[in-house]
């Protein structure tokens, strides 16, 4: 049924009504309607004559552009829409130093420093300094109920610093692009989320404390770092202290493959019967078959290893990958930080605000993707130190807790094996985090292995050995 539309003014508010009527009460209503109108049209004189102005509703004004917010740019509760420089959420005691073109956010404590604030006397002066290493998603932040600890007990200059990609340390736009400053032209610039440029940061900071040593203090995947800086410079390495270490140990210590390689060799010098020779030529012709064909084939799969990792590579630096890293951590970032605890109930909001801090600065998502492309572009054999772990020398403790979640400490018992003279200390109803959910017992393993190495005294409490 076709509608008639009358407009009517509302005697009170004098603002306008839409009032809809069938077309047969068209007659009727038209002429109460018109009466109407021409009343209220000398309300309307009236109203204008008194200087009355009627209350009609206006439109509201589009927003400015930069007030427009888009929908899903909150991460954790941290707007993405207002980040701002690393050095804008630096703690008083927070230091920036330029190394290879990157603003490097590290913290120092001196011993003495603390010696004043405190009426107890700091221990013997251990001559190297501790540099901590942070692992993966962490930063410099995972060492601050320690450090003043550290340094009381070791009696020397505790660092700790961000890797690029985590912490306050700034980030790259472009790490394909990335050219720092440097005199030597020749010198091929080092990728600055690659493990090679955080060892060459390492030992960087072991320059910057004046030291020609220093003892390397790395949790899970910072562990990697202290191993391959050891590996890199084994004489500017005075100790190891590997906390919940994410370093792959081997199924079977190498002291062990290596004897059973040499028994295995004499028993094959000593032939027992003329069969046994046939074996053995059989053997080692199937050997060299075997060989030529991997020989054969190497090629064409590090051709398909090697479009592997561009494709995945390529992925990580697209636009859905960040939003997928957006997703994931919004969605499970403050769980997986519970995760890594033994008592999740322990983790209050200061420590969440110091895990999710890093994500206030600009090109943080960027930053953790290109950390991740590199490590896939670069995933090489030597990436993972396990083959030359019997290679180490210098004192080596490994703590982890009995209920690691992300790291077992099965890997550690195994890894302890594998590292000669190493020791072990497992800490109970502990999880991945033991410097933050048992700082104290934390220190206390840690003071035991520096005056049984350094100062050549009993320790205050037995440490366990490596079985």
């Amino acid at each position: 049924m076709s509608m008639s539309v009358f407009v009517a003014y509302n005697q009170q508010l004098l603002t306008p009504v839409v009032v809809k009527f069938p077309l047969v009460k068209r007659e009727i209503l038209g002429l109460k309607c018109c009466e109407l109108g021409r009343q209220r049209r000398l309300s309307v004189k009236a109203a204008a004559s008194s200087s009355f102005t009627p209350n009609i509703p206006s439109f509201p004004e589009p927003l400015p552009a930069a007030q427009k917010k888009k929908k899903g740019r909150t991460i954790v509760g941290i707007d993405q829409d207002e980040l701002v420089d690393p050095t804008l959420l630096a703690d008083p005691d927070s230091c920036f130093c330029e190394f290879q073109g990157l603003q490097l956010h590290h913290k120092i404590c001196d011993p003495e420093s603390e010696a004043d604030s405190d009426s107890s006397q700091v221990k013997e002066k251990l001559k190297y300094p501790l540099i901590l290493l942070h692992g993966f998603g962490a930063s410099l932040f995972s060492w601050n109920e320690v450090m003043k600890s550290l340094a009381k007990v070791a009696g020397s200059k505790v660092l700790s610093f961000d890797r690029p990609a985590f912490g306050l340390t700034t980030r790259v736009d472009n790490p394909s692009n990335y050219a720092p400053k440097s005199g030597d032209q020749d010198t091929k610039p080092v990728n600055p989320y690659s493990m090679a440029f955080a060892v060459l940061a390492t030992l960087y900071f072991i320059d910057f404390l004046s030291a020609d040593k220093a003892i390397l203090v790395g949790h899970s995947a910072g562990c990697l770092v202290a191993a391959q800086t050891y590996f890199k410079a084994p004489e500017r390495v005075a100790a190891m202290i590997l906390v919940a270490p994410a370093i792959i140990a081997p199924l079977t210590p190498p002291k062990k493959v290596k004897e059973n390689d040499q028994q295995d060799s004499s028993s094959s010098d000593t032939p027992k019967n003329p069969g046994f020779n046939l074996f053995g030529i059989v053997s080692t012709f199937s050997r060299f078959l075997l060989r030529a064909i991997i020989n054969l084939f190497k090629g064409m799969a590090s051709m398909v290893d090697s479009l592997y990792k561009k494709a995945l590579s390529a992925f990580l630096r697209s636009r859905i990958a960040v939003m997928l890293v957006r997703m994931v951590i919004d969605k499970f970032g403050i769980a997986g930080i519970k995760n890594a605890w033994y008592d999740a109930s322990k983790v209050t909001d200061s420590i969440l605000e110091t895990y999710t801090r890093p994500l206030r600065t600009k090109g943080w998502d960027r930053a953790l993707l290109e950390f991740t492309a590199e490590m896939v572009a670069s995933s090489l054999p030597e990436s993972n130190p396990s083959e030359r772990l019997n290679e180490i020398s210098c004192p080596v403790l490994i703590v982890t807790g009995d209920s690691d979640r992300l790291v077992p400490s099965w890997n550690s018992v195994r890894l302890s094996q594998a590292i000669p003279g190493s020791r072990l200390e497992i800490i109970k109803k502990c999880g991945h985090l033991p410097q933050e959910e048992k700082p104290q017992e934390f220190v206390a393993i840690v003071d035991n292995f520096l005056t049984s190495v350094f100062f050549n005294r009993i320790e205050s409490q037995p440490l366990q050995a490596a079985v």
